[in-house]
């Protein structure tokens, strides 16, 4: 499993400001974060991860918003033209991120998961926080600077598309 050293030494060698936050307290999930630090809802990041059944068969995507504005399961399979959508069971999460369920951080995940990011993490220069991997710590950084580093495709969550429309179509290719 990563943990926050490894994400460490790899925002080093990409040369990204940023700093590794010891909890006052552990947490099991990222939505516990922004009142273990007192910081806005909005300010903390997660990646939900959906089990997704299209047409091509069943596979898992991962979606990076803030904890205020979780992705609805609705909104990601009108994005995909998806069948049906359900957030991945814990060991699904384990195997496809190789975080800890509930902790996954955006940085690192495997080039293979599918990434979509909500387009209301484009950012400022306030810092934002996101979980680690581990209990006990968490990563805070500048929104800009994260973004930069995601290989996921930005999207519009707030309002589900129809099956089939351009902007799926173009998702999957």
């Amino acid at each position: 499993m990563k943990d926050a050293l490894a994400i460490h030494r790899w925002l080093l060698a990409h040369q990204v400001h940023h700093e590794i936050v010891r909890l006052p307290r552990p947490i099991t999930r990222v939505e516990e974060l922004p009142a273990t630090i007192s910081a806005a809802p909005e300010r903390c990041v997660m990646v939900t991860v959906f089990e997704v059944t299209a047409r091509l068969g069943r596979e898992v995507v991962g979606v990076v918003s803030s904890v205020a504005a979780p992705p609805r399961p609705g909104a990601v399979g009108a994005l995909l033209g998806a069948h049906d959508v359900r957030p991945a069971p814990a060991f699904l999460v384990n195997s496809a991120t190789d975080y800890a369920a509930g902790l996954v951080c955006p940085l690192l995940l495997p080039r293979r998961l599918p990434l979509l990011v909500d387009d209301r993490l484009a950012g400022d220069a306030e810092p934002i926080f996101m979980a680690s991997g581990e209990r006990h710590t968490a990563v805070g950084m500048r929104a800009l600077d994260l973004l930069s580093l995601l290989s996921g495709k930005t999207v519009d969550l707030r309002i589900p598309r129809p099956r089939g429309s351009r902007e799926a179509i173009a998702l999957r290719h």
